[in-house]
């Protein structure tokens, strides 16, 4: 649990913008605004934001690859995510873009700090350099050989062998990736932050994290072995103008992440006329409780040059960070150009966004890997969203509808409030240990205990019996019912859209998106009416 007077900043990776967004993206976006939605239920203060991630050199490569400005793809994919978002029912309070110019003035303001404070050095180094292109090759523009286990790498990671970040000029045998020539060596003056100089500090940090495990123990790894001081600046045009220099950006795991704090701002801004000062309790005063959702992949970023940075420019520390496993399609890497992927737009099409979203936390524990593939999906679908919960939703309810119209008079039982109340119990313990897919088993474990509890009950024997037994269908009825009411407000925050609609056929006329988590043991009231019983999921071919 966190302390209930701070108020929780809740962050979700930012989504690079030079592509379309694939159900890997989702594994960050779907927990964090389940989670979200979760202290919300559970009356927290929250602050949920997140933005498009719009420099660096593939966005740049891109581009000149289609012949249009980097602004231009930013601009398509900045919109086209937001669009995928809204019809997840993800719901930022802000989501903003890392060229928006409060993120420009924010990370200017924070490189200055460094500067002035002495933890960035200018160095000369030798970059890789196309006499044929006649430019310097940053990042993505060269590919070559990695120097600590000689795979084919790419100029910022060896993504192919060992994982390691490569600093600028460290890759061996250089290729010009535009015009596929040979690379020479030139010298250039370029500038580090001092990294090395934090590894005590971000190994207390670390001890102390809240977060799942593997990014806390993957950071630690690399804290105790060897930091290596960053080049944080880069020959581009796009970017944030690194100060005093127009003929070099800050690289863009400097920017991006500080978009966690403008982002803050803005979002403040449209809240709250004290903004300013609820901002510094934040990110200045350490007055707020910071979560940051990631991917694996980006785990030495989150969990050491971003709060080595913070350190620095004495900003708050992140309190949690949470890393997803990987998403593999079919068993296999998830990979754009050999086509192993599958486009979120092209699912929408098909079939209904909470049925993603459920798949996405129920399929696989967090930190673990997820495989997608279409029979694990219709497997979830048909056997538990189909199978379960929307037959429970309408044969109760139909059968409600039917003989009562409304929700019967009867007390509920003792065994049935004890088992919502142990079920409250796991899901909120699953939240906190960031066990999506635990908080999702509890809540449907409830729903098979009302299947069951309505089986073995039998109500149908009694409802054409006399007063007494009609009296006794009609508990057993109510008492089914405040089970899939119960299951309603724990899964709402999965299934938020199909939710909505069972509410609604429950009869309940207030928002389902806005009720406490106290709602589950709310008795339903006798005499309200019930909708119109309809089908929640449909079964998947």
């Amino acid at each position: 649990m966190f302390p209930g007077d701070r108020e929780v900043l809740v962050t979700a990776a930012l989504p690079y913008v030079n592509g379309e967004c694939h159900v890997g993206h989702l594994r960050t976006y779907v927990p964090a605004d389940i989670f979200t939605r979760m202290l919300r239920k559970l009356r927290y203060k929250v602050l949920f934001v997140c933005g498009s991630d719009t420099h660096g050199t593939p966005i740049v490569f891109s581009a000149e690859a289609e012949g249009v400005s980097p602004k231009e793809i930013v601009e398509r994919y900045h919109e086209h995510f937001q669009r995928i978002f809204n019809a997840l029912g993800i719901n930022f309070d802000y989501y903003g873009s890392t060229d928006d110019e409060s993120n420009h003035r924010r990370t200017q303001e924070i490189v200055k700090t460094l500067i002035e404070k002495g933890y960035v050095y200018e160095k000369k180094v030798k970059l890789a350099f196309c006499e044929r292109c006649n430019r310097f090759l940053p990042d993505r523009y060269v590919e070559g050989k990695c120097p600590y286990c000689g795979e084919h790498a790419r100029g910022d990671e060896c993504d192919q062998g060992c994982g390691r970040h490569l600093e600028p000029g460290e890759i061996l045998e250089p290729v010009c990736k535009i015009c596929g020539a040979e690379a020479t060596f030139k010298e250039r003056t370029h500038y580090y932050f001092k990294l090395s100089a934090f590894a005590s500090q971000l190994e207390d940090f670390l001890r102390n994290l809240d977060g799942t495990p593997n990014a806390r123990n993957y950071a630690l790894e690399w804290v105790r072995r060897e930091l290596k001081d960053w080049c944080i600046t880069r020959d581009l045009d796009w970017g944030v103008k690194f100060p005093s220099r127009e003929d070099l950006v800050v690289y863009v795991w400097v920017d991006a992440p500080i978009g966690y704090i403008s982002f803050t701002e803005e979002a403040l801004k449209r809240k709250s006329d004290n903004w300013e000062r609820e901002w510094r309790e934040i990110w200045k005063e350490s007055k707020a409780t910071i979560v940051h959702f990631i991917g694996t992949d980006i785990i030495y970023h989150h969990c050491i040059f971003w709060p080595a940075m913070l350190i620095a420019a004495e900003y708050s520390l992140p309190n949690a960070v949470v890393a997803s496993g990987m998403v593999t399609i079919n068993g296999k890497p998830l990979s754009k150009s050999r086509g192993n992927v599958v486009w979120v737009a092209d699912f929408l099409k098909k079939f209904h966004a909470d049925t993603l979203r459920y798949f996405l936390v129920s399929h696989s524990s967090h930190t673990k890997e997820l495989d997608f593939s279409w029979d694990a999906f219709k497997t979830r679908v048909n056997n538990e969203l189909v199978a379960i919960l929307g037959n429970l939703a309408l044969r109760v309810l139909s059968f409600a509808h039917k003989h009562f119209g409304a929700v019967p008079e009867g007390e509920l039982q003792e065994e049935v409030l004890a088992r919502i109340q142990t079920t409250r119990e796991e899901a909120v313990k699953a939240i906190f240990a960031y066990d999506f897919k635990k908080f999702v088993d509890a809540s449907m474990k409830l729903a098979d205990f009302a299947n069951k509890y309505f089986q073995r009950e039998e109500p149908w024997h009694l409802v054409k019996g006399g007063e007494a037994e009609r009296k006794r269908c009609g508990e057993i009825v109510k008492n089914t019912l405040q089970l899939l009411k119960a299951v309603c407000v724990l899964l709402e925050p999965v299934m938020p859209s199909k939710m909505e609609e069972l509410w609604s056929q429950l009869g309940m006329d207030s928002d389902i998106h806005a009720v406490g988590i106290e709602e589950m043991t709310v008795p339903l009231k006798s005499g309200q009416p019930l909708g119109k019983p309809k089908k929640l999921f449909e079964r998947v071919p």
